[in-house]
C-alpha cells in the first residue's frame, strides 16, 4: 500500500540574504579590517570598552544575534531534550575526550614538524624565549578546549536544528568549562602556572547565553499570553528573523576591526596556521556527526552535536592567550586566526548538514524546513521503502 509522502507546505527556506551569507562574512571581515587600519584610533577606543576581558560592543551585538534564536524556542522542548541524553552525552565526549587531543595532535604535526622551517623566529613570554611555533600550537590548543557556548546557537538556527536540544547542550557545555578549562589547559599545556580568567568565562556565558535566554523566555510568554500565537508566529517573529544574521555580520566588522592588524601584519603565518585549525574542525564534526549516524539520532539533534563540537569559543580562548601570553603573541594571533576561519567554515558545515539531512530520521514537519533537495532525496528513500 502507498503511503502519502507530499510535504507540508515549506515554511523555512533561506532568503536570499541568508542564502549568500558566506559572501556577506567574508565582505564583513575584510570590512572589519579595512576599519580597523583606517580608523585606529576608533578601533582601539572601541576595544577597550570592556569588562573582565568581555568586550561590551561584541557582547550588545551577540546579545542581539542570540534574542531572536532564543525567543523562538518553545522552553518545553528545551524540557523534553534534558530527558534524552544521548545527544548530550555525545557533544560531552567529543568536547572533552576527543577534541582536546585530536588538536594537540593536528597542530604539532603541521606547526610543529611540517611547518615548523617556515615559522622562524622566536618571542619572549614571560621572561622566557619560546619559539613562534610553539606558540601557535599554545593558541590553537585554547581554541581546542573551549567549545562554542553561543554561536553554536546560530549554526543550529541556520540548519534547523532542535534549537530545544541545542540548549540544553550549551548549558551542559558552559558549566563543564567552568569545571574542565583551566586543569586540562594547564595540562595540555604543561603549564605550572596557568592563569585562567575565570571572570571572563563566568561572564561571557552570562552575557553570550543567560542575558538573550532570560529576555526571550520572559518576552515569549508576555507575549503569547497578552497577543497570542498568531501575532507572535505570523508579526513578530518575521519583525524580528533578520536581526540575528544582521547582529552576526556587525559582530564580525567589529572583531576584525579590533584584531586585524594582527591578520595584516602575518598574512603568511595566518594561512600556516589556518590549515591544522580548518583540518581540526572538519575532522571532529565528521567524528560527531558519524556518530550521530551511527547512534539514531534525529537529524534535529545529530546536526548540533556536531555542530557544537566543531567550533569554539573564540572569545574566551582569545582572552585567556592575551593574558597567559600577551596581546601581541604567537598564541593571541593563533585565537585570531580561529575567529577569522570559525564562521566560513561552520556556514560550509551547516550547508553540509542540510544536505545530509535525509541521512537520519526525520519527523515530517521539520523535514521539510531544510533545503529542497533534503525533502527529494527524504521522498525517494521513502518510496522505495514503501
Amino acid at each position: 500500500m502507498q503511503t502519502d509522502t507530499t510535504p507540508p507546505p515549506v515554511g523555512g527556506q533561506l532568503n536570499r540574504f541568508e542564502k549568500y551569507l558566506t559572501l556577506w562574512v567574508l565582505l564583513c571581515i575584510a570590512a572589519g579590517i579595512a576599519l580597523g587600519r583606517t580608523f585606529p584610533g576608533i578601533a582601539e577606543t572601541l576595544d577597550a570598552a570592556s569588562l573582565y576581558n568581555v568586550s561590551i560592543p561584541i557582547a550588545i551585538c551577540l546579545f542581539f544575534m542570540m534574542y531572536p534564536i532564543m525567543v523562538k524556542i518553545d522552553f518545553s522542548q528545551a524540557v523534553k531534550a534534558a530527558r534524552t541524553p544521548k545527544p548530550v552525552l555525545l557533544t560531552l565526549i567529543v568536547n572533552w575526550l576527543v577534541k582536546p587531543f585530536t588538536m594537540v595532535a593536528i597542530a604539532q604535526f603541521f606547526l610543529g614538524w611540517l611547518f615548523r622551517p617556515f615559522l622562524d623566529g622566536t618571542e619572549i613570554v614571560r621572561g622566557v624565549e619560546v619559539s613562534l611555533s610553539n606558540s601557535y600550537i599554545a593558541g590553537t590548543i585554547l581554541l581546542g578546549i573551549a567549545p562554542c557556548t553561543a554561536m553554536v546557537l546560530m549554526w543550529g538556527y541556520l540548519s534547523y536544528s532542535n534549537q530545544g536540544h541545542t540548549l540544553v547542550m550549551v548549558a551542559v557545555n558552559s558549566l563543564t568549562m567552568l569545571l574542565l578549562y583551566a586543569p586540562l589547559g594547564k595540562w595540555l599545556l604543561s603549564a605550572n602556572n596557568l592563569t585562567v580568567p575565570w571572570e571572563t568565562i563566568l561572564f561571557s556565558v552570562l552575557i553570550y547565553v543567560g542575558l538573550p535566554l532570560a529576555a526571550g523566555f520572559f518576552s515569549r510568554r508576555w507575549i503569547l499570553r497578552h497577543l497570542g500565537r498568531r501575532w507572535f508566529e505570523e508579526k513578530f517573529l518575521k519583525a524580528i528573523s533578520p536581526v540575528a544574521v544582521i547582529a552576526l555580520l556587525i559582530t564580525l566588522v567589529l572583531l576584525f576591526a579590533f584584531k586585524g592588524e594582527l591578520i595584516v601584519e602575518y598574512p603568511f603565518h595566518i594561512v600556516l596556521i589556518a590549515i591544522p585549525l580548518f583540518v581540526q574542525t572538519n575532522f571532529i564534526f565528521a567524528i560527531a556527526y558519524v556518530a550521530g549516524l551511527k547512534l539514531n539520532l534525529s537529524y534535529e539533534d545529530a546536526a548540533p552535536a556536531a555542530l557544537i563540537g566543531a567550533s569554539n569559543h573564540f572569545e574566551v580562548a582569545i582572552a585567556t592567550a592575551v593574558m597567559l601570553f600577551g596581546l601581541n603573541s604567537g598564541a593571541a594571533l593563533a585565537t585570531v586566526v580561529g575567529v577569522l576561519i570559525e564562521v566560513p567554515t561552520m556556514l560550509m558545515l551547516v550547508e553540509i548538514c542540510k544536505r545530509t539531512a535525509f541521512w537520519f530520521p526525520r519527523e515530517p514537519k521539520k523535514a521539510t524546513l531544510c533545503d529542497p533537495r533534503c525533502v527529494e532525496a527524504s521522498l525517494a528513500i521513502s518510496n522505495e521503502t514503501t
